[in-house]
């Protein structure tokens, strides 16, 4: 069973520990990214809830809800099933607008997976975007992942990318919000990866313009990166951008 791990009155970096599941698992038996980020920021929540307040309190009491605006996924190593691994996250120094959050699941001694994200606070009532400042209980920062981290993804124009595909979001897609849960990107990106099967994402960089609502189709568009692997863009049917991505992969 999943297990906290904090210290009481501490809310710094915290670390939860899960054992990995055969059903999290894909063709090549190692853990699909999809899920290693649901790992990760099933991690941030409880980390939440241990500061006082979880997303569905946040949400129905306040009025807030955390929005994912830009996260970068390494994945060092594969996991597979019935491991036992401790995801710890934590809260970089933030100002203006950007939450920015770190993550790292250990295999006993041994980093297999890190990411940097940075999150936006939407008032749901007002409509907009409210600043750190506003944050409605206090976690300590923590030291953040580095520049390394903090690059901007920067794809092809869209006249030079191929729609390879469309994309219906349904109902296995959304969450409380009502559109695309962003854990889902990573195995949507996999499915429109050539010889997916035969090769393993190593990294992943998303950049979230807009939602993908229940019920809407996106155009899936695909170009090779220059060392490897494949930027993609999702269009709504308004010709809006909704999401960015750059996925690296590497043979099995």
């Amino acid at each position: 069973m999943p297990s906290p791990s904090f210290k009481k009155g501490t809310v710094m970096k915290f670390s939860y520990r899960f054992i990995t599941k055969w059903h999290d698992t894909d063709a090549n038996r190692e853990v699909r990214p999809s899920q290693i980020l649901a790992y990760m920021q099933e991690t941030s929540h409880h980390h939440l809830i241990a500061s006082g307040m979880s997303l569905d309190e946040l949400r129905d009491s306040r009025g807030l809800a955390f929005i994912l605006s830009r996260i970068v996924l390494r994945v060092y190593a594969p996991l597979y099933a019935n491991q036992e691994i401790d995801v710890q996250t934590w809260v970089c120094e933030s100002r203006g607008l950007s939450f920015q959050r770190g993550f790292r699941i250990l295999r006993g001694e041994e980093t297999v997976a890190e990411a940097f994200s940075v999150w936006a606070l939407l008032d749901l009532n007002a409509g907009k975007l409210l600043p750190v400042s506003e944050f409605p209980y206090d976690i300590e920062p923590d030291p953040s992942l580095g520049a390394a981290f903090a690059g901007r993804l920067r794809l092809p124009p869209l006249d030079a990318m191929q729609q390879i595909g469309e994309r219906k979001i349904v109902y296995s897609d959304i969450d409380y919000n009502g559109h695309m849960n962003n854990t889902h990107y990573p195995d949507m990106l996999c499915d429109f990866t050539p010889d997916i099967t035969a090769c393993r994402a190593t990294e992943f960089t998303l950049s979230f313009l807009r939602e993908a609502p229940f019920g809407a189709t996106m155009k899936i568009y695909r170009a090779p990166r220059p060392n490897g692997g494949f930027f993609f863009r999702t269009v709504n049917s308004l010709g809006e951008t909704c999401m960015e991505a750059s996925v690296c992969v590497e043979k099995v």
